[in-house]
């Protein structure tokens, strides 16, 4: 809303707020009734049409996201709900849900200053302590984000999505076994669709790490058939493959991921490591 709009409709509101504190008739009261209702329906409408051009934002940063083929990342996509905002005296719940819409605009750094003000204002909320995990994480803050994750695991050991990102950060940090440890709980809980589906993911990277390819490509098989377009498991299916010298079968996977989505960034990807192992080359090994 345009600072002069804003500053008209203040004026507006204190001339009609003064002409409230005088004693006026009943005919100029019954006047500022329709005043005030014109005013009201006013801002509605303002309020309305900026929420309307907020969504269209976000339309704008899934297409740029698209377009970033080369900056593909294994990284857990952001997918925690909307949180509820309570109207508190100290607003701290506003705070966090300025930063959940940052974390949906992918602002890491701006969702991060406000969830770290929403704690400020209402110490170890549980909310803010997970979506202030989120914004570490995707930052690559992966000690200050497993703090973070680990006290909301420390209020809810059920919480499968805190689970699976402790995981990811402990595969970034190469502490496999409790890599595995996490994972594997969150695929018992079995209590978060999207949560089951990269805890089996990452329980493939961190075989493909250790270079226990067999069961690399265990959990990258459970992982398509829960999730047919998660391209990223026929890429690194592909390198489990390679890396086990079943060439064929890594081509064959490439190809699939490259056919099933070939606008996708992994896609992409797909179609250039084929290119690369065609021309005598061979995958990356990290």
């Amino acid at each position: 809303m345009p600072d002069t709009l804003l500053a008209a409709h203040r004026a507006t509101f204190a001339d009609i707020d003064r002409r409230l504190d005088a004693a006026l008739p009943a005919a100029e009261r019954q006047a500022l009734k329709g005043e005030i209702i014109t005013l009201f329906k006013s801002l509605e409408q303002l309020v309305t049409e900026a929420s309307t051009l907020r969504d269209d934002v976000k339309s704008l940063v899934d297409k740029w996201k698209a377009q970033q083929a080369a900056d593909a990342t294994a990284a857990p996509q952001f997918v925690a709900d909307r949180p509820v905002v309570h109207a508190d005296h100290i607003g701290a719940s506003t705070f966090i849900e300025k930063g959940w819409s940052r974390l949906s605009l992918g602002d890491h750094e701006g969702a991060e200053a406000s969830l770290n003000r929403a704690l400020e204002l209402s110490p170890n909320d549980p909310q803010a302590e997970a979506l202030l995990g989120w914004a570490q994480m995707l930052q690559e803050k992966y000690d200050d984000a497993l703090m973070n994750f680990q006290k909301v695991l420390m209020r809810e050991p059920a919480n499968a999505l805190a689970r699976i990102n402790v995981g990811y950060i402990c595969l970034k940090k190469r502490i496999f076994g409790e890599a595995i440890e996490h994972l594997s709980k969150a695929i018992r809980l079995d209590n978060d669709k999207k949560a089951t589906l990269y805890a089996h993911f990452y329980l493939g990277l961190v075989y493909l790490e250790r270079e226990m390819y067999e069961d690399a490509q265990t959990f990258f098989q459970k992982t398509l058939v829960l999730g047919p377009n998660l391209i990223e498991a026929y890429y690194e299916m592909g390198r489990a493959h390679w890396f086990n010298d079943e060439f064929d079968a890594a081509k064959a996977a490439w190809t699939t991921g490259f056919q099933t989505n070939k606008f996708n960034p992994w896609g992409k990807r797909c179609a250039e490591i084929l290119a690369t192992v065609e021309a005598g080359g061979a995958p990356p090994r990290g």
